[in-house]
């Protein structure tokens, strides 16, 4: 699966986006609903039906789909979360207020994505925050009562030693909940510069089983998309989504690709997938 983070965090990702899944391989998208180009993204992905669009659930680094007053253990007066991840996943798992408000925010995350009439092909999170056992408690709870059939294992074969233990939790209760995940991901150590040569790369050695390559494409770069993201080469990436070669090379590959649904099957048949 080919598929783009940050749908609907800025204008020039959404126009990415959809130039990138029109004249080039991007197969899915995954959507920040509470983000400011949101309703763009929506519009965009209504108008591209082979567009596979999931939910990039946002509680590190963006904002909150709730108001500040709903969850002020959460975010600031802006409704953004902060990016200390570490000391809010102590948080989450010691403070049952704190708790309680990242459940009604998850909820109101899944529930903004239910309204938009798209259908939910996948669930992530952004950062991979769902690594957390908490938040991926959550999400699971909740998501099922929206039609969580599949997310994303964020297993890149060049994963820490520390980190590996956590993905191997991850994925046995992914497993055990019955949820669909691809196998590996390809996109993490080069998060940011996911140009024509790193991705061409990535599909000469793609290891066996489900794989997830993901990108962060856009017409513009780095800070003028998020402040945050000031090394980040959106406009590289977007020109190798659209690459005669790449393209050629996912051919050569002779895998199949779109979005979660179209490797696991039809909504009603992912969960036994």
């Amino acid at each position: 699966m080919i598929t783009a983070d940050d749908f609907g965090l800025h204008p020039g990702v959404n126009e990415a986006v959809e130039l990138a899944h029109r004249d080039g391989i991007l197969g899915a998208a995954s959507l920040m609903v509470g983000a400011s180009a949101a309703d763009d993204a929506v519009a965009r992905a209504r108008r591209l039906p082979g567009l596979r669009v999931g939910l990039h659930v946002v509680l590190a680094d963006g904002p909150a789909v709730l108001p500040p007053s709903s969850i002020p253990a959460l975010v600031d007066a802006q409704g953004r979360f902060g990016s200390a991840m570490a000391r809010d996943g102590c948080r989450f798992f010691f403070l049952p207020h704190v708790r309680r408000q990242l459940a009604a925010e998850i909820r109101a995350q899944f529930e903004a994505f239910a309204a938009t009439g798209l259908m939910l092909d996948h669930v992530n999170t952004h950062k991979h925050f769902h690594l957390h056992p908490t938040v991926l408690s959550l999400i699971l709870r909740i998501g099922r009562e929206f039609g969580l059939r599949a997310m994303r294992l964020p297993r890149e074969t060049t994963a820490p030693l520390l980190l590996r233990p956590w993905l191997a939790l991850l994925r046995r209760r992914l497993d055990r909940a019955g949820i669909a995940h691809n196998d590996y991901v390809v996109g993490i150590e080069n998060s940011g510069g996911m140009d024509e040569a790193v991705l061409l790369a990535a599909l000469a050695r793609l290891p066996p089983g489900v794989g997830e390559i993901y990108l962060h494409p856009g017409v513009v770069s780095g800070a003028a998309v998020a402040p945050t993201m000031l090394g980040y080469r959106h406009a590289d990436e977007l020109a190798a989504l659209l690459s005669p070669r790449v393209r050629e090379a996912l051919d050569r590959a002779a895998v199949r690709h779109g979005g979660f649904t179209d490797i696991f099957g039809a909504p009603g048949a992912l969960a036994s997938a």
